[in-house]
């Protein structure tokens, strides 16, 4: 992948900007592509490096939602529910490297739970309709120990099915297949300031990250997919304008517990749920939902992370000493009260010919980025074909294929690159660590193909080894700035100067 040709792309006239590198932003983009419009995107750090790198990881259509629905009447968390249930087999039927079904079981402690939770997840089954997955099943309590040794003497569980993905994954499978189809993404490269004609948005001055260089994107209208950031490009329009949002922290723990089922516990002290999922060997915990500042790289708070330690306790004892991984996201959620109330559905706003398109969650990306392009042919008045982003599969997509490798690696390697594994392993097959299923080649292809400029562009949002584990992530990184350097042509100032940021990054994986 060529970054310099893309840079000298985007003095191009386009029909539209895209502001923003992560699941709005691509989806939006992907859609666009997708439909016959000239479209480019710029990130001003790396791809789903924000918030859509950071979530549960779930394709689901939100049993807590499902519950606020009836509990407050509320007909947009329903829809938002039905919407999203629709949607979670769509992803998985376009990226099935990348998306698969996951169990999770509710445990049941006191009668009254057994029909409460029988009956919203039999719901949750009937409101999927024909995408639903395996339907949902009482377990006896035996079966339930078995799964969760460490849990206290249930009445038994409800098993049901949602999806689980690789966020980061996808967020940049949508990048490349729309690069294949002729659009134009760049990380990196941060829009400094809108460009105005005739009073309205014609476009952004774009500043390139790594070389300092500056370009001029004219667009037709530019998109403000910036997520918790979007007010502060709303104010590059007009300083004076009053927040869309509330930001919301949402913390998540890896811990070293396997696990063969997600649980899902149904109530905290908060009145939230809890999540604790299989996870690559180990298992994902979260999560919180605090109010915060909107910030381009959020750490995790002490307080969250105690929070979900203290959770969990009486369901698995004291697991602090289990922690290999932390990270925060800040959810951009549209409107202003309680944030566990806010309705996670998305809004688009028109100002001068800037759209901003806030909200929604991972599940819906791929209807939120309809919305807006529907938005956007109507203002324009542009006659677009129908759109077919529901049946058109991701790059990679596809049967796993035959690799001489152990299989750990080559499930792995699979999972990560779907079809295009083979291509990954003919760069290097030597472990990037001991014991580890990462290998050297991946890097390489990371910088040759998939626009890793950064050490933890490879090892957080390519390979996903920092999601994963912190420590080992500290111990590779010294080889992936090796390897990056002889493909980037580094001297050792920048060798050093790279790590140096990459380590002093790592806590909140920038």
């Amino acid at each position: 992948m060529d970054r310099e040709a893309l840079l000298e792309r985007l003095k191009e006239p386009f029909d539209l900007l895209v502001l923003g590198g992560g699941a709005t932003g691509v989806g939006v983009l992907w859609e666009a592509t997708l439909r016959g419009l000239k479209a480019a995107l710029v990130e001003a750090r790396d791809f789903a490096s924000g918030t859509s790198s950071r979530s549960t990881k779930l394709l689901h259509g939100g049993v807590r939602y499902l519950e606020l629905a009836f509990k407050r009447l509320d007909r947009r968390q329903f829809k938002l529910v039905v919407d999203a249930l629709h949607e979670r087999k769509v992803v998985m039927d376009l990226a099935p490297h990348l998306a698969r079904p996951l169990t999770l079981v509710t445990p049941l402690f006191r009668p009254l739970e057994i029909p409460y939770y029988w009956t919203g997840l039999k719901l949750y089954d009937l409101l999927a309709g024909k995408r639903r997955l395996a339907p949902s099943r009482y377990l006896p309590p035996e079966e339930v120990a078995r799964l969760f040794p460490d849990l206290p003497k249930t009445l038994g569980g409800v098993a049901y099915q949602d999806g689980q993905f690789a966020d980061f994954r996808l967020n940049l499978a949508l990048v490349l297949s729309a690069l294949e189809r002729g659009a134009v993404a760049l990380n990196h490269a941060e829009a400094t300031a809108l460009l105005l004609e005739g009073g309205r948005v014609r476009g952004a001055v774009v500043r390139d990250g790594l070389s300092g260089k500056e370009v001029e994107v004219r667009a037709k209208a530019v998109v403000n997919a910036t997520g918790p950031l979007a007010d502060r490009v709303r104010r590059l329009l007009d300083p004076h304008l009053p927040p869309l949002l509330t930001a919301s922290s949402g913390v998540h723990l890896v811990l070293d517990y396997p696990l063969e089922a997600g649980l899902l516990v149904p109530k905290t002290r908060d009145g939230r749920v809890l999540f604790l999922l299989p996870y690559r060997g180990m298992a994902l915990l979260g999560t919180t939902d605090l109010p915060a500042e909107p910030a381009s790289c959020p750490l995790p708070r002490e307080e969250e992370v105690a929070y979900l330690l203290e959770e969990i306790r009486p369901y698995l004892g004291d697991v602090s000493g289990r922690v290999r991984a932390v990270w925060s996201g800040l959810r951009p959620l549209v409107g202003k009260g309680e944030t566990k109330l806010l309705v996670r559905d998305h809004y688009i706003e028109e100002r001068r010919g800037l759209y901003t398109l806030v909200g929604g969650k991972w599940t819906t990306f791929r209807l939120m980025a309809l919305d807006l392009v529907e938005r956007l042919a109507k203002d324009l008045g542009l006659a677009l074909p129908p759109s077919k982003s529901h049946a058109t599969p991701l790059l990679g997509a596809g049967p796993r294929p035959e690799l001489p490798l152990p299989e750990e690696t080559a499930q792995r390697l699979w999972e990560t690159y779907g079809t295009l594994a083979p291509e990954v392993l003919a760069l290097g097959d030597r472990p990037l660590l001991p014991g580890l299923p990462y290998l050297e080649g991946e890097v390489v292809w990371a910088v040759r193909r998939e626009l890793a400029r950064k050490p933890l562009d490879v090892l957080a949002r390519r390979m996903g080894l920092a999601f994963l584990d912190q420590e080992k992530t500290r111990e590779a990184l010294p080889k992936v700035v090796e390897l990056m350097a002889g493909l980037l042509g580094w001297d050792e100032r920048e060798r050093a100067l790279r790590l140096k940021e990459a380590e002093e990054g790592l806590p909140g994986l920038c």
